[in-house]
């Protein structure tokens, strides 16, 4: 079905919005971090500076129910698993036992 007759109240912000903004949140933290570390070096004290920290994070860090989503989306990988080859090899012995009896 087209998008043309979805409602664009409710739409995500575009990706390349979200990652202009990821873009300028790095940037901004980067230049706090400096500035910090130059009052560090012209003499003020570690304990009297205020460390930036992230004032902008994208939806998905903040709803959980986003989360469980995304990681229920991703199916089990079998090489994963402890036995894969174990199991490979006795998917072989049945395939060649199937092959004896015909």
């Amino acid at each position: 079905m087209s998008k043309r007759h979805r409602n664009q109240d409710y739409a995500p912000p575009a990706r390349a919005d979200l990652r202009a903004h990821a873009h300028n949140e790095r940037h901004r933290v980067h230049s706090e971090l400096h500035l910090a570390e130059e009052a560090m070096r012209h003499g003020t004290e570690p304990l009297d500076i205020v460390e930036p920290g992230p004032a902008w994070k994208p939806s998905h860090h903040h709803d959980p129910v986003i989360g469980i989503e995304k990681s229920r989306r991703q199916p089990m990988k079998h090489w994963k698993t402890k036995d894969w080859k174990r199991r490979k090899t006795v998917r072989r012995q049945k395939a060649a036992a199937w092959q004896m009896l015909a």
